[in-house]
């Protein structure tokens, strides 16, 4: 699968964590990330991410066109919700996307840890069957 790792920089810390405690799990897809994201958690797990531009730099819309074109199957953003942030909007288009192209998101860790967990048993498969690469 193509996963798409994004956190706003309060939650930086976090994704790596994540990423961490979850690398073997995650060596086994394909990894694409916001360029600060992708940098940190690449040089915390080794992982092999592909980095986008930084998100405020337009990062977030590559990887929206990503999401429109079906080319991620699974989302990690990790969002702050208590400060307001003035990209916030493109953070809506982005989770709008996602709904219209039937996308898994996970915005906090608890959600996280439930999809990757459901990844890693394959019950994410279901979604080769609807949205079939061409």
């Amino acid at each position: 699968m193509n996963i798409a790792l994004m956190a706003h920089d309060s939650k930086k810390e976090l994704m790596t964590q994540f990423c961490i405690a979850y690398c073997g799990i995650l060596s086994r897809h394909n990894l694409c990330a916001t360029g600060t994201t992708g940098k940190i958690v690449s040089e915390a797990t080794g992982l092999k991410i592909m980095q986008f531009l930084s998100g405020s730099q337009g990062g977030d819309q590559q990887i929206s066109s990503r999401i429109a074109c079906n080319e991620i199957d699974l989302l990690l953003m990790f969002r702050d919700p208590i400060s307001p942030k003035p990209h916030e909007p493109k953070d809506n288009t982005l989770l709008r996307l996602c709904d219209v192209h039937n996308i898994p998101v996970a915005t906090n860790i608890a959600t996280a840890e439930a999809l990757i967990h459901a990844l890693d048993r394959g019950d994410l498969d279901w979604r080769d069957i609807i949205n079939p690469k061409k």
